[in-house]
């Protein structure tokens, strides 16, 4: 039976790789597909592009079948310069610890000490010894995220806050130790590592530096461009360079990891599930990750708005790297809004709906008093406030204008949502 579903395996990955363009490893040269074969509009592509560049982005690209259909460069940006991924890099380290682990270097069930050593955070010695590779993965480590700096790696900020497993919760801290997990099982650096088995064969550049206690990635966009073609074959290289080898790691990576937030997998965000939550917040919210996005969509993201987005059902990948859009840090909302310019670039596709809730703004963003509206919309939506544990605080019909005067200083989440539609916002009060 392994024998049949290895070879059904092989011959449907043959088909999806014959579909596919890889560009050469050592060049530049990148092939292209006019977007008039895909039937897109220039007048749409360059709405695309006024609104990608009103929104502080430094580079875009889109690929259709591993060509490249779109590739746009703002502000001084170019096909050579470097940008960091910031929290979308969280899946090259997923991706490390998967080739890691299909050369017996560790095992993802492994405990995180074998590797950190006794005492890498403040909790007991069994409290410590639960916790695993898996959930750091999976941000489910138990450790208590709500500490000065989620960040601070040092053991006096690592505290037991719950048994690992049972509790979902976007902690930078554990994530960024997986780092130093793999450079020990492995005896090299991770930039070393990531060189000789993923860097090489895929013609990508770039390094991780340390920037305070996170250990962020820079790299052109093409090199994350080329990633996500990756992961898009299913971790195999032109057909004939299978990178990843093991391939439950590669799927579990990529589907729901648990149910607290099945909308993450091994550190890659997921759409199409029943719920997600989201970072600071430990409310479950009714809703897909992105709503105009396909359902097999999983998705690279980071701060002030870098993205890697993969579709296999449409074999598209795109990314999108550049300054925060807003002036505050965001994660999904901004990339279902890209989504939505993407969804009309077909000349065949309805105009924008005037009641499209990616033409709504809530500013100014920090807030003191009054959240104001901004967007033509001719029907009602409802707005939900909730506070950091999931809590709502007040709701109401959405108007012109929303009062948080009684509300205190913190971090917010605003759901503006109707039957059809669903956004979330975060805003933080002064």
């Amino acid at each position: 039976m392994n024998k049949i579903f290895l070879f059904i395996y092989f011959q449907i990955s043959l088909i999806t790789q014959a579909q596919l363009y890889f560009p050469p490893v050592n060049s530049n040269t990148w092939d292209t597909t006019s977007p008039i074969q895909l039937g897109w509009c220039d007048n749409r592509i360059d709405s695309l592009y006024q609104f990608l560049d009103s929104t502080e982005s430094k580079a875009f690209i889109l690929l259709k079948d591993g060509k490249i259909v779109l590739e746009k460069y703002f502000n001084g940006h170019d096909i050579s310069t470097d940008w960091y991924w910031a929290s979308a890099g969280k899946t090259l380290t997923a991706f490390m610890v998967g080739i890691a682990q299909q050369e017996n270097f560790l095992s993802i069930s492994d405990t995180s000490s074998k590797y950190l050593g006794s005492g890498w955070t403040n909790c007991t010695s069994s409290q410590e010894e639960a916790i695993t590779i898996w959930h750091q993965l999976t941000m489910t480590s138990g450790l208590d995220d709500n500490v000065n700096d989620p960040s601070c790696t040092e053991d006096t900020c690592l505290n037991f806050l719950s048994t690992p497993g049972t509790r979902w919760a976007y902690h930078n801290a554990p994530y960024t130790l997986l780092n130093q997990v793999v450079e020990n099982a492995v005896g090299l650096s991770l930039n070393w590592y990531m060189h000789q088995k993923l860097k090489t064969p895929t013609g990508m550049n770039g390094l991780f530096i340390n920037l305070g206690n996170d250990n962020v990635y820079f790299s052109t966009a093409r090199s994350m461009a080329r990633f996500g073609l990756l992961m898009l074959n299913g971790g195999n290289w032109g057909g004939n360079n299978q990178i990843m080898t093991d391939t439950s790691f590669f799927n579990a990576s990529i589907n729901s990891s648990q149910n607290i937030n099945p909308a993450y997998g091994y550190l890659w965000w997921l759409n199409g599930k029943t719920h997600l939550m989201l970072p600071s917040s430990q409310f479950q919210f009714n809703s897909k990750l992105n709503t105009n996005a396909p359902d097999d969509l999983y998705v690279a993201l980071g701060k002030n708005g870098q993205s890697l987005n993969v579709v296999p059902s449409q074999n598209i990948v795109w990314l999108r790297m550049g300054e925060s859009p807003y002036n505050t840090p965001v994660l999904a909302n901004y990339n279902n809004e890209i989504w939505s310019y993407i969804n009309k670039l077909n000349c065949n596709s309805s105009n924008i709906n005037s009641s499209d809730l990616s033409n709504i703004k809530l500013h100014p963003n920090p807030v003191e008093n009054f959240l104001h509206v901004e967007g033509n919309f001719s029907e009602y939506f409802n707005y939900s406030i909730y506070n950091q544990l999931g809590k709502k605080i007040d709701s109401g019909i959405l108007t012109n204008k929303i009062d948080l005067s009684a509300i205190k200083t913190g971090l917010y989440i605003v759901e503006i949502s109707n039957q059809k539609q669903h956004k979330l916002i975060k805003i933080l009060k002064n």
